[in-house]
């Protein structure tokens, strides 16, 4: 079992199966497994995506890029906060931590405080990328993971680990128990970002990418369950 973990989840994931920007069955569905692991005594920091909000320039291609990153940072704070009450719905404690002060919503990240709250039980919940245009919330789960020593990333996906290639698109894909972080740098396989496939290959942070929908699959994860693919270091 792990004693910290970064979970890192997109915020299509919020959304479900849904049309909607959240979806609450979805949403407590994992909550309650990051309760039981927290129970274990295991820390847990999240780290969310706004995708279903923002999907970059997807949405006009001539948009300046600095611009459309930056409502993609905003994205992911409404979610964090969505995700800060739904965790005190379940009687859990959350912060919102952000890397550039956002009013009192959030409080602005840093590594001292960070530890503290996690020594206190509370989860974290890091959102705002890293303040800066460019970089994507792989990078940051990583960066992050690097910052506050974490004995693994979750990586929580629509798909349930790496294949060599696009499994949606080829039926013959052949899914990876285990990959050399290294591999995944050189053939470019786009299951994480490149910059944060190197942060943790650099700083051997273990990965474990797995479905987000199978059954009890964060919690199988935190424990150290055979489950996905594992990014070796």
């Amino acid at each position: 079992m792990y004693k910290r973990v970064i979970l890192k989840l997109s915020g299509e994931a919020l959304a479900g199966d849904t049309n909607q920007a959240f979806d609450n069955k979805t949403i407590n569905g994992f909550i309650l497994q990051i309760k039981e692991i927290i129970k274990k005594g295991v820390e847990v920091c999240v780290v969310v995506g706004g995708g279903n909000f923002w999907r970059g320039r997807s949405a006009n291609e001539a948009m300046d890029r600095t611009k459309a990153d930056q409502i993609g940072m905003m994205a992911t704070i409404m979610n964090a906060i969505y995700l800060s009450d739904s965790f005190e719905q379940n009687d859990i404690e959350s912060v919102v931590m952000t890397p550039f002060a956002v009013g009192a919503m959030t409080e602005q990240f840093n590594k001292q405080t960070a530890l503290k709250h996690l020594q206190n039980k509370k989860v974290l919940i890091f959102a705002g990328g890293i303040g800066h245009p460019f970089f994507s919330t792989d990078t940051v789960t990583a960066l992050r993971a690097c910052e506050l020593e974490a004995d693994a990333i979750l990586f929580a996906k629509s798909i349930d680990g790496v294949y060599d290639k696009d499994p949606a698109k080829h039926s013959d894909a052949k899914k990876f128990d285990e990959i050399p972080c290294k591999d995944i740098v050189e053939k470019n396989l786009q299951v994480i970002d490149i910059a944060a496939a190197n942060l943790c290959y650099e700083h051997k942070i273990p990965v474990i990418i797995f479905g987000l929908l199978e059954e009890n699959s964060i919690v199988r994860a935190s424990v150290g369950e055979k489950i996905g693919t594992i990014v070796t270091i």
